[in-house]
């Protein structure tokens, strides 16, 4: 086997391993997946597992930066439109919306591994900090933009009808939960012009 032939096997091991977590994990809680049905679901050895991952909580830390890339790429994708500013901040709550109404949809990832991994200096919630600032940042300079102020104060509240719309979102029907939702960002947005 060539040196490229093992690395691109090795990396579809790893994107395996991750595709695995990312689908497990998110249907049925961090806590209650074990490496060994990631293991058997990938199609992998543990050693493979090992290979990539120090251990399961590597995989977890894993897990959710491939879901914190794939939020800023979604959000950056709607950027590059170069809509104005507050078309910007619609599109990225339709984005949020259109996630809360797909199939499968269990809430936010990142409130769920919180509500796991609950001690505040765990470096599971530590990402889930992380992520989170990320969000805020950039819901309050979307938001600067789209002439709301004080934009931080918008922000929080924007930040918090995503949270409450992603919780609820599971719970019944998502449709009256993602109205409800992208009519409250057009409230922050109408206060702004006022």
């Amino acid at each position: 086997m060539s040196a490229s032939t093992k690395g691109e096997s090795t990396s579809a091991a790893r994107a395996r391993l991750l595709d695995t977590a990312r689908r497990i994990f998110y249907a049925e809680g961090i806590h209650s997946v074990g490496v060994d049905r990631i293991i058997a679901q990938a199609g992998v050895t543990r050693a493979t597992l090992y290979r990539h991952f120090k251990g399961k909580e590597e995989l977890i830390l894993s897990y959710l930066q491939q879901a914190d890339r794939g939020m800023r790429g979604q959000v950056e994708a709607i950027r590059d439109m170069g809509l104005p500013a507050a078309d910007t901040v619609r599109a990225v709550s339709r984005s949020i919306a259109e996630g809360i109404r797909s199939a499968g949809f269990r809430g936010c990832a990142f409130l769920n591994a919180a509500a796991e991994f609950p001690d505040p200096a765990h470096p599971v919630h530590q990402a889930v900090l992380a992520h989170r600032r990320w969000f805020l940042e950039t819901a309050t300079h979307l938001l600067a933009e789209a002439g709301c102020t004080p934009a931080d104060a918008s922000a929080r509240h924007f930040v918090m009808l995503r949270d409450g719309a992603m919780a609820a979102g599971c719970l019944s029907d998502p449709a009256p939960i993602c109205e409800t939702f992208l009519r409250g960002v057009e409230d922050v947005l109408r206060a702004a012009s006022r």
